[in-house]
C-alpha cells in the first residue's frame, strides 16, 4: 500500500478519536439498589406487568393530583389554594425557574448564526507620515460613514455547543424539579400546620370541659364545707386541680397561637392580620388510607429526586465542556454594507459596497494546566452529584418506612387508648357517684378525674399525629401515590389535572 493510501484513513481515525476525546460522556444511571417492596408495607406491590420491580424514571412532569382532597376538608382545600397563590418562598422558587429557562434559552442560541448590524460615522484627520507625506502636508479633516450587516457562527467541532446546551437544559431541568419539591413542602406544611392547629383546639375542647367539671366540683364542695360536711383539705384540693386545669389550658393557648402564626406565614399574610377560628379534630375524623406502591416508583415521583436526577446529568454534559475547551475551535464570520467618505447617501450606492468573510481557527497549547485541572474538577463534581443522588434515594426509602412504621404503630396506639378512654370515662363515673354518697374520699374522685383528663388528651394527641403523618408519607411519596386512597366516608374524587401553581 502507498503511503497516501495509509495516511488518509489513519488522519480519519485520528480525528474521530479526537472528536470521541472531548465529547461528553454517555450518561451512566447510578445503581441503585431498589428493594422488592417496602418493609412497613406488610406484602409485595406488584405492576401491571406482573413484576416486582422496574427501572425508575424520573416523572417530575407528571400530574401530582390535588392530594389533599382525599381529606374531603374544604378548609384545607381553601387554605392550600391561598398559601400556592401568595407564599414568598413558592415564588422565590418559581423565579429561580424562569432565570434556568432563560440560561437554557441563551446556550440554545449558540445553535445558530448570530447576525447583527453596524451602523457609524467617524471623522477624523489622519497625520501625513502615516501616508507617506511630507510632515507639514495640509491634510483637511474627512467624514467616514458605514452600515454593515455581521453574522458570526461557532461551528461545533468538539461538541462544545452541543455539551453546554445539555448541561443547561438539565439544570432548567433541575430548577423546575425543586420547584416542585418547595411546592409539595409548602402544600405538606400547610396540611401539617392545620392539623396540628385542630390537635391543640381539641386539646383545649378536652380541658375545657376538665374546667367546667373542676368549678362545679369547687361549688359543690364549698357548699359542702360551709354545712361542715367536709374539711378544708378536700376544698382545698378542688381549688388546686381548678387551678391547674386553667393554667395547662393557658399553657395550649401559647402553642396554638405559635402554630396560627406560622400558618399566616406558609399563607403569605401578616401574623397580625391573620386568625383561624376554633375547630377541634373530632374523634370521627378519618384519615385517607394511602397506597404507597412500589419502591422503585418513589423515584419517579419523587421532585427532589429528580433534581438530583437532573444535577448528575448537568454535571456529566460540562465534562464534554470542560474537555472540548482543550481542542480547536472554529469560528466563521462575515461582514458586508456600505462605507463611503462621502455622505450618508453614498453609503447605500452600489460603488460603496464592501464585504469581508473570515474563518478563525483557535486552540490552547500552553495554559498552566487550566483546561486539564478544569477537566478535573468537572469529574470530581460528576461524582459529588452521583453520591448526592444516591443519598438523596437512601433518604427517601427511609422517610417512606419511617411514617408507615409511624402510621402502623400510631393505628395500634389508637385502639388501646379507645379501650383505655373507655375504661377512663367509666372510672370517672363510679368515681362521682361513690363521692356523692359518701362512700369515698375526694383524692379518690381527683384521681379518677385526672386519669381522664390525661387519657383524653393522649386520644386527641395520637389523632392529630395520625393526620400529621398521613400527610408527611404523601409528602415522602413525592405528593402521588398508585391508585386511589381509601377512607371509610365518601371523598371527593382526586383530580388528575395536576395543581394551579404559579409556574407557567
Amino acid at each position: 500500500m502507498s503511503p497516501k493510501s495509509i495516511a488518509r484513513p489513519t488522519a480519519i481515525m485520528l480525528a474521530v478519536l479526537a472528536l470521541a476525546a472531548c465529547s461528553a460522556p454517555d450518561f451512566k444511571q447510578p445503581d441503585i439498589a431498589t428493594p422488592m417492596a417496602f418493609k412497613e408495607s406488610q406484602q409485595p406491590v406488584t405492576a401491571s406487568d406482573g413484576t416486582t420491580w422496574k427501572a425508575g424514571q424520573p416523572a417530575e412532569q407528571q400530574p401530582r393530583g390535588e392530594w389533599w382532597l382525599a381529606f374531603n376538608d374544604p378548609v384545607l382545600t381553601q387554605l392550600i389554594g391561598d398559601a400556592t397563590a401568595a407564599n414568598a418562598n413558592l415564588a422565590v422558587a418559581a423565579a429561580r425557574v424562569k432565570q434556568a429557562r432563560a440560561i437554557a434559552g441563551i446556550a440554545e442560541a449558540d445553535r445558530i448564526p448570530q447576525v447583527g448590524v453596524n451602523v457609524g460615522a467617524q471623522r477624523g484627520r489622519p497625520s501625513p507620515v502615516s501616508l507617506n507625506l511630507p510632515q507639514n502636508t495640509n491634510i483637511p479633516p474627512g467624514n467616514i460613514f458605514q452600515a454593515n450587516l455581521t453574522a458570526s457562527y461557532e461551528v461545533d467541532l468538539f461538541g462544545r455547543v452541543s455539551s453546554n446546551v445539555s448541561a443547561a437544559r438539565s439544570d432548567a431541568g433541575a430548577s423546575e424539579a425543586s420547584y416542585r419539591s418547595v411546592l409539595l413542602s409548602l402544600q405538606a406544611d400547610v396540611a401539617q400546620t392545620y392539623f396540628q392547629i385542630r390537635e391543640t383546639d381539641a386539646e383545649l375542647d378536652a380541658l375545657q370541659r376538665t374546667v367546667d367539671l373542676r368549678k362545679e366540683t369547687l361549688r359543690l364542695n364549698q357548699s359542702r364545707f360551709d354545712l361542715g360536711d367536709i374539711g378544708e383539705f378536700d376544698l382545698t384540693r378542688s381549688k388546686t386541680a381548678l387551678s391547674t386545669s386553667r393554667s395547662e389550658a393557658i399553657g395550649l393557648q401559647r402553642q396554638r397561637v405559635t402554630n396560627e402564626h406560622a400558618l399566616a406565614v406558609l399563607l403569605g399574610k401578616p401574623a397580625a392580620d391573620f386568625s383561624f377560628g376554633a375547630t377541634p379534630l373530632g374523634d370521627n375524623t378519618l384519615m385517607p388510607v394511602i397506597p404507597v406502591g412500589m419502591p422503585s416508583s418513589l423515584l419517579e415521583r419523587r421532585p427532589d429526586i429528580a433534581a438530583a436526577q437532573r444535577a448528575m446529568e448537568a454535571s456529566n454534559a460540562r465534562i464534554g465542556v470542560a474537555r472540548a475547551a482543550r481542542f480547536p475551535s472554529l469560528l466563521l464570520n462575515a461582514d458586508a454594507g456600505g462605507q463611503t467618505g462621502g455622505t450618508v447617501a453614498d453609503v447605500f450606492k452600489w460603488s460603496s459596497r464592501s464585504w469581508l468573510l473570515g474563518a478563525l481557527l483557535q486552540m490552547p497549547i500552553i495554559d498552566g494546566g487550566r483546561n486539564r485541572n478544569n477537566v478535573i474538577r468537572s469529574e470530581a463534581a460528576l461524582e459529588e452529584s452521583v453520591s448526592s443522588y444516591r443519598q438523596s434515594v437512601l433518604t427517601a426509602f427511609a422517610e417512606v418506612e419511617d411514617n408507615l412504621a409511624g402510621l402502623r404503630i400510631l393505628q395500634e396506639q389508637q385502639a388501646e387508648i379507645d379501650d383505655a378512654l373507655t375504661s377512663a370515662r367509666r372510672a370517672a363515673a363510679l368515681a362521682q357517684n361513690l363521692y356523692d354518697a359518701g362512700e369515698t374520699g375526694y383524692l379518690d374522685l381527683l384521681d379518677a378525674q385526672r386519669d381522664l383528663t390525661t387519657v383524653e388528651r393522649a386520644a386527641v394527641q395520637l389523632r392529630g399525629s395520625r393526620a400529621v403523618t398521613t400527610v408527611a408519607l404523601i409528602r415522602t411519596l413525592g405528593g402521588s401515590w398508585d391508585g386511589a386512597a381509601k377512607t371509610t366516608t365518601s371523598v371527593a374524587p382526586l383530580s388528575d389535572a395536576g395543581n394551579k401553581t404559579l409556574l407557567k
